[in-house]
């Protein structure tokens, strides 16, 4: 089928978090879905957000569209709901393309529906994708999903939900645990008529003092004493064997940053 989801490691340990539905099934939809899949990684690595993600997901499905043949705009169609989760700010930022909106776990509160704006599904061409973003305290569960999960000729989309907050308000053991109990209680003949994909993730959070950080204004005179910052950062954390090569590699990207960036420029230096 058409569904899929995936978690990408990005820099400054920040996490991406992806589930789409691919329109159809058999092997076009699966074919659609590794390209789509092909792309959200290749576009995380280059740090886009949200947003900015799912416009150029929007351009591929488009022009895959066009190859098929087919003039009718949207022939070739997904929805996609994409998560970069940073556990030094703990934010979360999101964005979704005609895709269900997330389930929020608060440690000691009940589930909610995120209120994040729909935008169109991937393939319509031309229309904005807004984001959101959020701050999440140290043990949240956010649960990310696909509409066949939900829906079912037995019940409509809001009644698939609300059943699905339910599921997950229950304590579990762990992650595992609870994704056990969603299936269950939303498929309970342990079969569905559409394709199904479920993510959960639970939100941690890196200590301050593991984390220094630089704000840095694009001047290249400041590169010598943001290098002396860094060695004295290691050396408070008694990494004196890193020096070295850390003052190469923050000589290089800073003087980088300046010359060939813009601003904002921030250098994060994680222990």
């Amino acid at each position: 089928g058409g569904d899929w989801f995936d978690v990408i490691p990005l820099s400054g340990m920040r996490v991406a978090m992806v589930v789409g539905d691919v329109v159809g099934h058999g092997i076009p939809a699966s074919a659609t879905m590794g390209r789509l899949r092909t792309a959200v990684r290749t576009l995380a690595d280059i740090d886009l957000t949200p947003e900015e993600l799912l416009t150029h997901l929007d351009d591929l499905v488009v022009r895959l569209s066009e190859e098929s043949g087919d003039d009718r705009a949207g022939e070739v169609g997904a929805t996609c709901l994409y998560v970069v989760y940073d556990p030094v700010s703990r934010r979360c930022s999101m964005a979704r393309a005609g895709h269900p909106a997330p389930v929020l776990v608060p440690p000691d509160g009940p589930p909610e529906q995120v209120e994040l704006p729909s935008g169109p599904p991937l393939g319509v061409g031309g229309l904005p994708f807004e984001s959101a973003e959020l701050e999440l305290r140290e043990g949240t569960v956010l649960a990310l999903y696909t509409d066949g999960l939900v829906e079912s000729r037995d019940r409509d989309t809001d009644a698939g939900q609300a059943l699905l907050r339910e599921a997950l308000a229950a304590p579990a053991d762990s992650l595992d645990t609870a994704c056990d109990r969603v299936l269950h209680r939303l498929l309970p003949s342990g079969s569905a008529a559409d394709d199904v994909a479920l993510l959960l993730a639970r939100t941690r959070g890196l200590p301050a003092g593991q984390v220094a950080t630089w704000d840095i204004p694009a001047d290249p005179a400041l590169v010598a004493p943001v290098r002396k910052q860094v060695l004295d950062q290691l050396s408070d954390w008694n990494l004196l064997e890193a020096t070295f090569t850390a003052e190469l590699v923050v000589s290089e990207l800073v003087t980088n940053a300046i010359r060939y960036g813009s601003p904002p420029i921030r250098l994060r230096l994680i222990h």
